[in-house]
């Protein structure tokens, strides 16, 4: 049966409908949008939303776990529990994304990945893989296991492809290693989105990555030869380069407040890609896990050598952001949205309130409180 919202505030790419109506048809597509003249037909389920707000759903590019799961651990318990735990917490789609490991355990959980696209997850969407490392600078690997950084070689690369059924939409590498350039050109040619993270490179080495196809960073700021005014390196080159777009995580402690404002500012929100680089300890209580540490939200390797990811949300980070900026929730809401849907390429399904889209959104009050959220019409997790 197909459902009317009504008497919501809609938020769509171009203006924010007060009063506003939406019809989600029963396979789950947004039918229509419109005011209070949108009328519903016969066999038609109302839902009356009070006055609360739609969002678009978040898409989460980069996630390796939350409530102690982890994408790592290969068991489709594991991809379940992390859908369903960020579904909570305003993610609707996300991609599952790997650590720098041994090759087998690599492909075992990229194996797991593909099968539980297939068969479905609980919560947020599973649309596929980000394969983080294992072909990084050892200089700028940060968290990541320095005895598995291995040199980026065609055939590991098919391989890695070929287990996850060719699910695989982001990868994250270090160009400026031997053959990285050569993996940039045989992702791109493929249609993987290619970032630029855990790199050393110079200014003049991202150029030559972005020539070849790579037009994204991974979390910015991060894992990266940092800003100098004689040298900008990956971190100058994602602030002025066009072709990027860089990833953030707006947790306050992986960037700046004033910094995520200075990224803002220069890249617009149509350049910067929000994600919560969240892991298996996201949303437990602070403590040790495994080799990391997490005190008041931020995660540590326990040798304190390097930040080990996050404990961050998408609803959190979009609520940092409009905190550390000052920009309007509608001014905001592409970097998580519309613009990691851009870069993995499920735009046209993915990103926004619109007719022929997937009806992927969430409903919230006047404070941004999560009250549902909906993944292809079906609600996945409320307390309305």
């Amino acid at each position: 049966m197909s459902t009317l919202f009504v008497n919501g505030k809609l938020y769509t790419p171009d203006r924010i409908i007060e009063n506003g109506r939406m019809l989600v048809g029963a396979a789950g597509q947004i039918e229509a949008i419109g005011g209070p003249e949108l009328e519903a037909g016969q066999d038609v389920r109302v839902t009356d939303l009070r006055g609360l707000t739609v969002l678009p759903g978040f898409i989460d590019v980069h996630m390796h776990g939350g409530n102690g799961f982890n994408v790592m651990d290969g068991t489709y318990e594991s991809l379940d529990g992390i859908s369903r735990f960020h579904a909570a917490h305003g993610t609707t789609s996300f991609l599952a994304t790997t650590t720098t490991s041994a090759k087998d355990a690599t492909v075992k959980a990229l194996r797991c990945a593909a099968e539980a696209k297939s068969r479905g997850v609980g919560g947020a969407e599973l649309l596929g893989v980000h394969l983080e490392g294992p072909f990084i600078s050892e200089k700028r690997r940060g968290a990541q296991k320095k005895e598995h950084i291995r040199l980026p070689n065609p055939e590991e690369l098919e391989e890695y492809i070929g287990a996850s059924n060719d699910t695989i939409r982001l990868v994250t590498l270090a160009p400026e290693v031997e053959g990285g350039l050569a993996a940039v050109e045989q992702l791109a040619a493929l249609g993987i989105t290619v970032s630029i993270g855990h790199s050393d490179a110079t200014f003049e080495q991202v150029a030559k990555a972005v020539e070849r196809g790579a037009n994204h960073t991974t979390h910015h700021f991060n894992g990266m030869s940092p800003l100098h005014h004689r040298e900008p390196g990956v971190a100058g080159a994602g602030l002025t380069m066009s072709g990027l777009t860089t990833e953030l995580i707006a947790d306050g402690i992986h960037v700046h407040p004033a910094v995520v404002k200075l990224l803002f500012d220069v890249k617009s929100p149509w350049n910067v890609c929000m994600i919560t680089d969240a892991i298996s300890c996201a949303g437990l209580p602070d403590g040790e896990y495994g080799n990391v540490v997490m005190t008041n939200g931020q995660v540590v390797l326990k040798d304190g050598s390097s930040l080990a990811g996050s404990s961050l949300t998408t609803l959190q980070a979009l609520k940092n952001v409009m905190a550390f900026t000052g920009y309007p929730l509608e001014r905001i809401l592409p970097s998580l949205t519309l613009v990691p849907a851009r870069q993995i390429k499920v735009q046209e399904r993915k990103g926004s309130l619109e007719a022929g889209k997937d009806a992927d959104f969430l409903i919230v009050d006047h404070e941004l409180q999560l009250q549902s959220t909906y993944v292809k019409g079906a609600e996945v997790t409320g307390s309305r």
